[in-house]
């Protein structure tokens, strides 16, 4: 019997379907170049620019439903258990009290097995229906193994000619009333590291905060969301921007570098997609916008990923900083794992 043919690729990203494939590359400047382009950027591992000749409004999913997780929400295991992911944060504490890091953004990865034929782009037709979310992406792309499906309610970066823009979210809690003044802080800190990393790119003085920690409703969480601009220099191009940017500053924690070497030593699995940015450019129009890759989903080696996390600060508890990590996680979980799709 011959294998199945492969699904062809596809994007679903800033509300338009792309396909007909027309050439993939981990080079950045081609952003820069003709065409209409999804992006997936992966917190480790090369860039992924995939060229797509056609571009429409997206439309309802037409093919077989998401089918489900095989064994439910019971399949799912984690990279960090709940004894390893506190004396993490106890870990991160000390460094904070040293004055190695203000702050780090721990992480892990849930697992499960991948249903049979898994197709990724019904995975984000049920993540659309179950938890519509700004920033949104799938990209399909057999031939190069990526296969992303997120939910994400985070802008990394949005570009428009020389205006620049980031939206960082830091702060998370079931309602309003459950934020508590360490998100706020949180929060804070990631907007100055957001305004140094535009400000190596941007010309000037004209970086500017026109928002701090506006609290924004999304479904079954809120979050606090600011939002950094500026005005990129003569002849700054894509691959300028991303190198000052990329890693997101709310996914990694300050100072940036030293907070990656904390990330390192405590997360026992690569990230992967998770933690990096998903999106589009229109390089023709000089315009795109690239998601941080949170609330996001993989497929790989026959098993679906899902990643949860949260910045750590001095004023971070153990016990609430675990279950911060289980409310991020539930809806979407449990939407992957008994499958759903709205016609």
């Amino acid at each position: 019997m011959a294998a199945p043919t492969p699904p062809a690729p596809l994007a679903v990203v800033g509300g338009h379907l792309l396909t007909e494939l027309e050439d993939v590359t981990s080079d950045l400047g081609a952003l820069d170049g003709a065409g209409t382009w999804a992006v997936v950027l992966p917190a480790s591992g090369p860039p992924v620019c995939a060229r797509f000749a056609r571009r429409r409004p997206a439309r309802p999913w037409p093919g077989p439903p998401w089918p489900g997780v095989p064994g439910g929400q019971a399949a799912w295991t984690t990279s960090l258990d709940g004894d390893a992911f506190r004396s993490g944060v106890r870990r991160i504490r000390a460094a904070i009290r040293d004055g190695d890091v203000y702050q780090v953004n721990l992480t892990r990865r849930l697992s499960a097995p991948a249903p049979a034929d898994a197709d990724v782009a019904a995975l984000g037709a049920a993540l659309a229906a179950g938890n519509p979310a700004p920033y949104s992406a799938v990209v399909r792309l057999p031939a190069q193994g990526v296969h992303v499906a997120s939910a994400s309610p985070e802008l990394f970066v949005r570009r428009d000619g020389d205006r620049v823009r980031s939206s960082p979210i830091k702060g998370t809690a079931a309602s309003e009333a459950d934020l508590l003044p360490k998100d706020r802080a949180e929060n804070v800190m990631i907007v100055d590291l957001v305004r140094n990393d535009l400000g190596r790119v941007c010309e000037w003085g004209s970086v500017t905060v026109p928002s701090l920690c506006a609290v924004e409703a999304h479904p079954g969480l809120v979050h606090l969301v600011s939002t950094v601009e500026g005005r990129l220099r003569p002849g700054v191009g894509w691959p300028e921007v991303l190198a000052a940017t990329f890693p997101p500053g709310s996914v990694t924690g300050a100072p940036k570098r030293a907070a990656l070497e904390v990330i390192d030593a405590l997360e026992p699995v690569p990230r992967g997609v998770y933690c990096g940015a998903v999106g589009w450019v229109d390089a023709d129009a000089g315009r795109g916008a690239l998601n941080v890759a949170i609330r996001t989903f993989w497929l790989e080696d026959g098993r679906l990923h899902f990643g949860t996390g949260g910045g750590i600060t001095w004023g971070s508890d153990p016990d609430g900083e675990w279950a911060e990590t289980e409310l991020k996680a539930a809806r979407l979980i449990g939407l992957a794992s008994r499958g759903r799709l709205a016609r």
